[in-house]
């Protein structure tokens, strides 16, 4: 799937990985740098366009839906090495398509999958390998994969969820402000929310990002079954904990039922944080444990145990996440509440 475009310009210098590194939404291109062979070094851009940010209303209201009209001249890039978080230099095939990613500083290569591109850091390591919760590793499995928009989803009603198109529209009206720029479904599974993104025609750019192989392939076939452009979407492997974009480059990032499976949210939105530009918007919905107040000592104390046993579940109460987005820079949080269920916005600080 050319779920990226092939199209690519001379590249800017890189700016400091770890800096404040906001790109403004229209850019001006820095003259080519040279490589050592003398030709103009050259980095993936990613079609892109913009459309003047609107309010956000109350969540309980739809959003307006602008459509974003195409604007093939104006381009972005957003992706990065996930070690250093310096730019992409392309590799081309004579076709002209991009076959893999190379950093422009550390020189690692990254993989074009076909169905996806793979950017997490031990890609390439033949002896290498990690263990993940369980909670990560069931999602990898082409069992549940296919099983995941076949029923499982569904069932999280009974926690409290008001279903896709409901969710849907919430998260709509917490994005508002964010329309016509570049978002990230991050752990998409397989693209619920991602496809639904891309037909909204809300956004320039939908990258789907999510740790399973199996979540993405079958989000490809969705994709094609549904008759899905891949012009504004993107699929992309990465780790949570280690995002693949430059520094202040994304303007929203969407997290559905997600957070309760990552191995350390903390770290996770620490980099939501460092990857959304300034005003930039983070909707995610997830299980709570504080449903009854009572309780929450003693959860927080039975924890440890609930998550071994739940294959390393992180189930956080209202508070604590609240706390924990102010504590990465996020602020202005917002939320909704039934049963089990919360949707929280957070907008990255000026």
């Amino acid at each position: 799937m050319a779920a990226l475009g092939a199209a690519t310009t001379p590249a800017a210098a890189p700016a400091a990985p770890r800096g404040n590194n906001r790109h403004p939404r229209h850019r001006v291109a820095a003259p080519a740098r040279r490589s050592r062979g003398g030709a103009p070094a050259r980095r993936l851009e990613l079609h892109a366009s913009v459309s003047p940010a609107v309010t956000a209303d109350a969540p309980d209201e739809a959003a307006a839906e602008p459509l974003v009209e195409p604007a093939p001249e104006t381009k972005l890039s957003k992706l990065a090495c996930p070690i250093c978080y310096y730019p992409f230099v392309s590799a081309s095939d004579p076709s002209g398509d991009a076959s893999s990613l190379e950093c422009s500083t550390c020189k690692k290569v990254y993989p074009n999958k076909q169905d996806y591109w793979d950017l997490t850091v031990a890609v390439g390591s033949t002896e290498y390998s990690e263990s993940k919760p369980a909670a990560t590793e069931i999602f990898r499995t082409p069992l549940v994969s296919f099983l995941y928009e076949r029923g499982w989803r569904q069932n999280f009603i009974w926690g409290g969820f008001p279903g896709l198109e409901r969710e849907f529209e919430m998260a709509k009206t917490y994005l508002n402000p964010t329309i016509g720029g570049t978002i990230v479904d991050a752990s998409c599974g397989s693209g619920l929310f991602s496809r639904l993104f891309v037909k909204s025609g809300l956004y320039s750019l939908v990258v789907a990002l999510d740790f399973s192989e199996n979540m993405l392939k079958q989000c490809n076939e969705y994709v094609k079954q549904e008759n899905i452009s891949d012009e504004r979407l993107a699929l992309v492997r990465a780790d949570i904990s280690r995002l693949p974009f430059v520094n202040g480059s994304i303007d929203a990032v969407h997290a559905g039922a997600a957070i309760h499976c990552w191995p350390s949210p903390a770290c996770a939105v620490a980099e939501i944080s460092r990857v959304l530009r300034s005003g930039g918007i983070f909707v995610a919905s997830t299980f709570v444990a504080d449903v009854i107040p009572p309780a929450i000592p003693i959860l927080r104390i039975a924890r440890p145990y609930i998550s071994q046993i739940g294959g390393n579940n992180t189930f956080l109460s209202e508070v604590e996440l609240e706390d924990l987005c102010k504590a990465c820079g996020l602020v202005d949080f917002k939320f909704v509440r039934s049963g089990f269920y919360i949707m929280f916005s957070a907008t990255k600080a000026s």
